[in-house]
This record gives C-alpha cells, sequence and structure tokens, in this order.
C-alpha cells in the first residue's frame, strides 16, 4: 500500500513525484506553489499517501502550516542532510530533486526538522521588525546629531528620550548657542 511524495519546492512551481512502496516511479508533476493545488493533485493520484517530505527552505514554513490545514502528511527534511544525498545525482533538475527526496521519504533515512507553531513565527517576525525599526531609528538619531554638531547644535547624549526632555534640552543648547553668539556680536 505504501505510497510517498515528495515537493521540490521553488518560488514559481512546484515539482512533486510520488513513488511506490518498492520505489518506483507512479506520477510526476509541476503545479503552482500554491498549498490548495498541492493538496489536489496529491489527492486525485493519491489518497492514501502516507508521508509527503519537502526540505526546509524559505517557502517551508507557509506550506507546512497549510498543507497540514489540508490534511497532507507533511514532514520538512533537514536542507543539509537531503543535499548530502541529493548532490550524488548527475542531473540536477527540480524534477530530478523531486525524485530524489521521494526515495528519502520512502526509505525512512531523513532527519525530520520541526516546524513551529504559526503564532511563533508571527512573535519571531514582529520582534524582528521591531529590532530592525529601533535601529533605524537609533542610525538616524545619530546621523542628525553629528550634521547639527557641524551648526554648533548639541543634543545629549540620552537616546529614545521623551520629546519633552528633547525639547528642553535643544532650547537650552540653543539659547546658550545665542548668548555666546550675541555676546560676540557686541
Amino acid at each position: 500500500m505504501g505510497v510517498f511524495a515528495a515537493l521540490d519546492v521553488s518560488q514559481e512551481e512546484t515539482a512533486i513525484c510520488l513513488v511506490g512502496a518498492e520505489g518506483e516511479i507512479l506520477a510526476e508533476a509541476k503545479v503552482p506553489t500554491c498549498p490548495d493545488a498541492i493538496a489536489d493533485w496529491l489527492a486525485k493520484r493519491a489518497a492514501d499517501v502516507e508521508r509527503v517530505g519537502m526540505e526546509t527552505g524559505p517557502l517551508a514554513v507557509w506550506l507546512w502550516n497549510a498543507l497540514t490545514k489540508r490534511r497532507v502528511p507533511i514532514i520538512c527534511l533537514d536542507a543539509r542532510h537531503a543535499n548530502a544525498v541529493l548532490k550524488m545525482m548527475p542531473n540536477k533538475t527540480d524534477r530530478h530533486d523531486a525524485r530524489g527526496l521521494a526515495q528519502i521519504v520512502r526509505t525512512g533515512w531523513f532527519k525530520a526538522a520541526r516546524i513551529k507553531s504559526h503564532e511563533a513565527y508571527v512573535n519571531r517576525a514582529m520582534l524582528t521588525a521591531r529590532d530592525t525599526l529601533v535601529g533605524m531609528r537609533v542610525k538616524l538619531e545619530n546621523e542628525i546629531r553629528g550634521l547639527l554638531k557641524t551648526f554648533g547644535v548639541m543634543f545629549g547624549k540620552r537616546v529614545g528620550a521623551s520629546n519633552a526632555v528633547r525639547r528642553r534640552s535643544s532650547q537650552a543648547s540653543w539659547q546658550s548657542h545665542r548668548s555666546s553668539y550675541l555676546s560676540l556680536k557686541r
């Protein structure tokens, strides 16, 4: 009964290979990289598929979550381990990679990568975005400070101070520079 499948995922299209328990190729195709298209193709060709494998990569989290919701028995293969096997093949194409991955899934000679929950990836994305924005703000503040020093305007050393503190510091600095300029002018 054992039917196994593998996906070689790329940005536009995904190569799919379906193999039997003895390693014979039952079907191959290229479908759009879309969970619905992949799940539909698998449902039409192999409703009783035991395992479907794909390598870890940029689209793996999205596809794994979407295919799991569609009740596809998907697993992620550690890309470094799969690559070690696939680089032995003479022809390196998406179709041949899907064939090789299908054989790896069939034999069970793989290390499964754990995919975290969708919420974990959302939290990570938010923290990464926040870190990037804070870094950009600090860099921008430092750049403006450096430019204004040329004109004798100096701010306090505190980065991220409230607007009121910045205003007081800037006004005090401006008043100090203004009075020294006026005294020189007399």
